[in-house]
């Protein structure tokens, strides 16, 4: 089927494009402008972002924050090293985790981090080979984490991370990701608080990024993926923020594909025949494993900033099904041969 194989969102990328070190200034980043129903393409600055927004516009953010979710430390009795990737908080000491090496860490397992300030114990092992551990510790487990733990940036990313706050956004507000919600690391304050002079309305959402964001697509054919879960949350006020946006006929933009996987998880058709809005945000809490792909209708988001992607992931085929998948392949094609940076502390585009 025409646009459902994995090797319909390769892209070839030389590897000193991939963006190793934030830049100084957030919003000095590049930004390709790209009109999804034409293909043109624009060349700016992420400051610029401004001439293409409007009054009754409104953004989505998602204030999720990234925890220093990586432990480095050692197994009992055996003194091996060991790191452990913290990806979900299961209660007030479990966690759902990923664990190197994993064979030698079966249940039963002790784990110590900071020479027993923090200790650990693996008590299963779950489908896809991740761990359940139950940590052990004198304290508030938060600031023994900020003590002892490091950002887990992306595997792509090589350089160590001087001031940690730059792999977090300048609004995020609670703990959760083991990954950032990248696009939304390219705003201030300043450019915030200008966007919302301008009439735009923002609308904080929450959805903690998993490590599966990064799990490559290994199937050939796209639809046999399994995507990952992330638990996201919407609150009253912003999911009002959203419908009303709706209902006076300004766009929703989503900073981000974690907002927008979010916005399109929590939308349900609109009951209310005087309106010709067809779906409304229902505000609460959950789980979603939704996976956007070329076919896919698009019930809430009518425009998309967000970075540049991995050839061949689950992120790639999401704004494929937004903007077009040959458009979004000439449209990187051409970010490769300007020289744009990618990937986490790259560049970004404006989909709309």
């Amino acid at each position: 089927m025409a646009e459902l194989k994995r090797s319909d969102y390769y892209y070839d990328l030389p590897r000193e494009l991939i963006a190793q070190d934030p830049l100084t200034d957030r919003s000095s980043s590049r930004l390709m402008v790209m009109d999804r129903f034409s293909g043109k393409v624009s060349h700016e600055h992420f400051s610029d972002i401004t001439n293409h927004l409007k009054a009754g516009d409104c953004l989505v953010l998602n204030n999720t924050k990234v925890i220093p979710a990586r432990l480095l430390g050692v197994r009992d009795k055996t003194g091996g090293h060991v790191e452990v990737l913290l990806l979900k908080r299961l209660s007030d000491t479990d966690w759902e985790t990923l664990v190197k090496p994993g064979k030698s860490c079966r249940p039963g397992q002790i784990l110590d981090f900071g020479n027993g300030t923090l200790k650990a114990e693996v008590i299963d092992v779950i489908e896809d080979g991740n761990r359940i551990v139950r940590f052990h510790f004198d304290g508030i487990f938060e600031e023994i984490l900020d003590r002892l733990g490091e950002m887990p940036l992306p595997p792509y990313i090589t350089h160590k991370l001087s001031d940690p706050a730059r792999y977090n956004t300048v609004y995020a507000k609670y703990d959760g990701s083991a990954a950032a919600p990248t696009a939304g690391l390219h705003f201030t304050q300043d450019l915030l608080k200008k966007i919302e002079d301008m009439g735009v309305k923002l609308a904080y959402v929450t959805l903690h990024v998993g490590l599966g964001t990064f799990r490559p697509v290994k199937e050939d054919v796209i639809t046999d993926h399994v995507m990952h879960t992330e638990m996201y949350q919407v609150s009253e006020e912003a999911a009002d923020i959203i419908n009303s946006t709706k209902k006076t006929g300004g766009r929703v933009i989503c900073v981000g594909t974690t907002s927008c996987r979010t916005v399109e998880s929590c939308c349900v058709k609109n009951t209310d025949e005087g309106s010709d809005v067809t779906y409304v945000i229902r505000p609460g809490s959950g789980e979603t494993s939704i996976f956007i792909y070329p076919g896919y209708e698009f019930k809430i988001m009518d425009g998309l900033i967000t970075n540049f992607h991995l050839p061949e992931s689950t992120l790639i085929m999401l704004v494929s099904a937004f903007a077009g998948r040959e458009n979004v392949l000439n449209a990187y094609n051409e970010a490769v041969k300007e020289r744009y940076r990618f990937f986490s502390f790259g560049d970004a585009c404006f989909f709309g």
